[in-house]
């Protein structure tokens, strides 16, 4: 199940060479639809104070966090609690807490507050300093790494390599701070940490932590396959909009979150989309008789926000 792409040549000024990447990652992409990347970029200081944000931010009172409820908000930031989400519809809830956030610069420039409900502006927290600019530093670093990865998507569908680049002009990036309580060693009847589910964005860039192992991902044989964490890497898993957009060529990847650790546990998964106005239009090279169209023509936004709606709206004041 392990399949590590190392990112070192992803710069490279050799189009041979970013092609021989991009030709290992589609082969993740069409096989399993997930894998591990390192040489990412993303330096040990900036996560680690990421991490250390969280902690804090899920230390706070009940009552500081639910200030901060992601229902009192129309594009989806803020708090989410103990099985505030449900993203298995079949389940009772997940078993985390989180705490979401969009696009906004560390200072002095433009936040997208027009056009699609989803864009706008973030909550934060009171009396935790340093803690936007420590969640900042991570958002950014990552919205830096999907970017990068943009190109090499194209060059994996054969298409040219700035083919996305008119299409992730305002970073539909949204980020989660995640916390999952340890569950009990008999699990609980219809309550995981997250339920199975598919990402609704292109690709997910998760940072998880070492030494707890969670994270779950489905193969191909319809069989759940731990996904553990490799220190100094992340995970990609591909979202419905790469499904959407390569008409199932691209898989977007199953999987759920079951912490029987007995510890706490946090990650940070980034889930980046399109700018929210962009048409999820089947690529023409992948639709054939074989494999005719799937999937009706929504925009990048729409789609986001009726899954989100779904999944929040059992939790809804």
């Amino acid at each position: 199940m392990e399949s590590l792409r190392d990112l070192a040549s992803a710069t490279s000024g050799d189009p041979v060479v970013r092609r021989a990447l991009a030709a290992e990652i589609r082969s993740a992409c069409v096989d399993v639809g997930f894998f591990y990347v390192s040489n990412h970029g993303i330096s040990d200081d900036v996560i680690n104070k990421a991490v250390r944000a969280a902690e804090c931010f899920f230390a706070l009172p009940i009552d500081a966090k639910t200030k901060l409820d992601i229902h009192a908000t129309p594009n989806f930031k803020g708090y989410t609690a103990l099985l505030g989400e449900k993203t298995n519809p079949a389940s009772k809830g997940d078993l985390h807490e989180g705490f979401d956030i969009g696009w906004e610069p560390v200072c002095g420039a433009e936040i997208f507050a027009d056009g699609p409900s989803m864009y706008g502006s973030n909550v934060w927290p009171e009396n935790l300093p340093g803690f936007r600019e420590d969640v900042l530093a991570y958002y950014h670093a990552a919205v830096r790494l999907g970017l990068l990865l943009f190109p090499l998507f194209a060059l994996a569908l054969n298409l040219p390599e700035d083919f996305f680049a008119d299409k992730v002009t305002k970073p539909a990036a949204i980020m989660r701070l995640l916390h999952y309580p340890p569950q009990p060693p008999q699990l609980l009847e219809g309550i995981e940490g997250i339920g199975a589910h598919t990402d609704y964005e292109c690709f997910t860039i998760l940072w998880q932590q070492d030494n707890i192992p969670a994270l779950q991902v489905m193969n191909a044989n319809g069989k759940y396959i731990n996904a553990v964490p490799i220190p100094g890497t992340l995970v990609l898993n591909l979202g419905d909009q790469f499904a959407r957009w390569t008409n199932d060529v691209f898989k977007s990847t199953i999987h759920r979150v079951i912490n029987a650790t007995g510890k706490k546990r946090y990650s940070i998964p980034l889930f980046f989309g399109t700018d929210y106005d962009v048409k999820l239009e089947p690529i023409p090279s992948c639709v054939t008789p074989d494999s005719p169209v799937r999937y009706e023509v929504v925009t990048a936004g729409e789609y986001v926000k009726s899954r989100l709606e779904a999944t929040y709206a059992h939790s809804a004041m």
